[in-house]
């Protein structure tokens, strides 16, 4: 849900959107609403946005993750930063332990997730330690003098039933049966269980039974939300990195370890804002992460505000000779990047590999004739490409919402009859917000620099009136975010 300046103010989700939705809606539902907050929301309402997934599973992780985004006013849920699970797999490791993990790095590991229900998962993975002989983050494996190793060196080498002192090839075949049953490739094991759980059942094994059962709905429930992310585990002939797999894919000459992304913002042309993110090594750089408002022009031309922002952004590294990025990457298309090598050129500037991803079809489009490129969705190179420009789209929008908060903050109190510029810095500095001066009455406005009783009392008056007209979007003006 978003309010007239495009602003999410709301995420949620249900098996029937349309009944859930409607039900907020409905004549007289308002007043029968008894929580404040959800009548202050449905008020605000000014558009909608849906989006179908295939599961309740995914329905849960895509709330978390746009609530994450957006951090809406009225939601609860999801708020803080504690992130879903995932399963890692550390992949360099010469003896590969799976643990659990909340973030996603560039470490040479395999992840799959995440993982809607945590509990589930913890058995999945007790469970998996069980039947392929696995490790988990709490072994201590031990290399012997012959070369072989030895998992447990305590009463868990013969409770788990495997063989305890093996060879690396042998416990690598393990580790491979165990992604695979992660990634949804081998039934066989929920298969086998489920005949157990029937049988017990036919014995009236009742516990036994019970037992079967709960192992065998955390196993569907784990293989069934599973989607694995990033698949940094080379095979002999393949890359190492995600920037080695990038480059190798763009046949670039050498890794791309250096990455500049920019996006665009604006609401109908209002607001226009841009971002440009760096990631050094596969990894975000947010130190050398930069933001800008559009100067040259006021409306809607994306073409035009990216190439403002390229030539601001690699004039200023000339001029400062500080080298430019391995690979400069656009959200965009054609025209967009096009954009880009203008702003190039017009600087007399050579620019570095200069791509764009476009956002239907996540395909890589070049400056040249070269037709554009569609690599895998698992592709590593891909993968890097979709987390900066995701988070170019994420920090251009924060940006964007950070300035409509302190425009509209600024117009509320600039509307406010004999409230000049020196009494509106002290409110603001008394109470630090414009919320906070809302919710104060008269007695407690009165108590800042510079605001006596009586005009604390118009200024209480105002603020809780209707809305002036000159804050109120003009007929027929479109409303909501640019896509």
């Amino acid at each position: 849900m978003k309010d007239r300046t495009g602003e999410v103010i709301y995420v949620g989700k249900a098996k029937d959107l349309r009944k859930r939705v409607s039900s907020y809606f409905q004549p007289g539902r308002a007043r029968q609403i008894e929580h404040p907050k959800i009548r202050s929301m449905i008020s605000m309402v000014e558009d909608l946005e849906t989006m179908e997934v295939r599961s309740e599973a995914e329905a849960l992780l895509l709330e978390g993750r746009l609530i994450k985004d957006y951090r809406p006013r009225y939601n609860t849920d999801f708020t803080d930063d504690k992130r879903f699970l995932l399963i890692r797999v550390d992949a360099h490791n010469p003896v590969p332990r799976f643990r659990l993990a909340r973030n996603r790095l560039q470490d040479g590991s395999l992840y799959f997730g995440p993982f809607a229900h945590a509990g589930p998962l913890r058995r999945t993975l007790a469970d998996m330690r069980r039947k392929y002989g696995i490790l988990l983050s709490d072994a201590s494996p031990q290399e012997l003098p012959d070369g072989r190793i030895r998992l447990y060196d305590d009463a868990r080498a013969e409770l788990y039933g495997h063989e305890n002192e093996i060879t690396l090839e042998e416990y690598a075949a393990r580790v491979r049966q165990a992604c695979a049953f992660l990634e949804g490739k081998s039934r066989e094991w929920v298969e086998e269980i489920r005949e157990k759980m029937e049988e017990a059942a036919s014995a009236q094994r009742f516990e036994e039974a019970a037992s079967l059962r709960d192992t065998l709905l955390a196993l569907r429930k784990t293989i069934t939300q599973n989607r694995k992310f990033t698949r940094a585990l080379p095979d002999s002939g393949g890359v190492a990195t995600a920037p080695a797999a990038l480059a190798e894919a763009l046949g670039l000459d050498q890794p791309v370890d250096s990455i500049e992304c920019f996006d665009i913002s604006h609401i109908s042309g209002q607001y226009a804002v841009a971002s440009m993110v760096r990631f050094a090594g596969g990894k975000p750089d947010k130190r050398n992460y930069r933001r800008y408002r559009i100067r040259s022009f006021t409306g809607n031309d994306d073409f035009r505000a990216m190439e403002e922002v390229v030539g601001r952004r690699y004039r200023r590294l000339s001029e400062e000779g500080k080298p430019l990025p391995d690979l400069v990457v656009i959200d965009g298309g054609k025209g967009q990047v096009a954009a880009a090598l203008k702003a190039f050129l017009l600087l007399e500037v050579d620019p570095p590999a200069l791509i764009g991803l476009a956002k239907k079809e996540e395909a890589i489009v070049f400056p040249s004739e070269r037709p554009p490129l569609r690599l895998p969705h698992h592709h590593a190179g891909l993968r890097l490409l979709q987390r900066a420009r995701d988070e170019a789209h994420r920090f251009a929008n924060n940006f964007n919402a950070d300035l409509r908060s302190r425009r509209i903050r600024e117009s509320v109190l600039d509307d406010v009859p004999g409230l000049g510029g020196k009494r509106k810095e002290a409110l603001l500095a008394h109470f630090g917000s414009l919320e906070r001066i809302r919710a104060a009455d008269p007695e407690t406005l009165a108590e800042a620099p510079g605001i006596g009783p009586l005009f604390a009392s118009r200024l209480h008056q105002y603020l809780h009136a209707e809305a002036p007209a000159s804050n109120r979007p003009a007929d027929g003006e479109p409303e909501g975010p640019r896509e």
